[in-house]
């Protein structure tokens, strides 16, 4: 039986450790950015409507597309933030461009012809009337 001398080299494994690292950095700044470019989004339901918020800042009214069906509201748009400062002769701009697209189940029906719409300081409030075979749904339960 022969055996090899290995020699150990803890720097070796240092690098290694260095190399997982950064991937897992890597990993990490790519889905933050990916949360960030889905709006968060915030729904509430009284008996005659469905109230829906969404955070959008930096975004113009113009750059959203807002489309509902009885059961959902998809909205998209694209983000083209630009953020320029100086001081003292130096310039310093900032970038950040990017499409979503987020489609929102409803809990309800609604009658989406009567759909509302504010944005106001990068909030997207939407109020969706439930339709009429929503609002007074009672259901019969048999007792077995």
């Amino acid at each position: 039986m022969v055996m090899t001398l290995v020699r150990y080299n803890p720097f070796r494994e240092m690098d290694i450790l260095q190399h997982q690292l950064n991937h897992l950095f890597d990993e990490s700044r790519l889905t933050v950015g990916k949360q960030n470019a889905i709006p968060a989004a915030e729904i509430s339901e009284t008996e005659e409507a469905i109230h829906l918020k969404l955070e959008l800042p930096g975004m113009n009214k113009e750059d959203l597309d807002i489309q509902v069906s009885k059961n959902g509201v998809s909205i998209s748009g694209e983000r083209k933030e630009e953020n320029k400062t100086e001081n003292n002769g130096v310039t310093r701009t900032e970038f950040r461009y990017g499409k979503f697209s987020r489609v929102i189940p409803l809990p309800a029906h609604v009658d989406n012809s009567h759909v509302t719409a504010e944005y106001k300081d990068g909030i997207l409030n939407l109020t969706l009337p439930k339709a009429e075979e929503e609002k007074n749904k009672v259901v019969k339960v048999q007792v077995g």
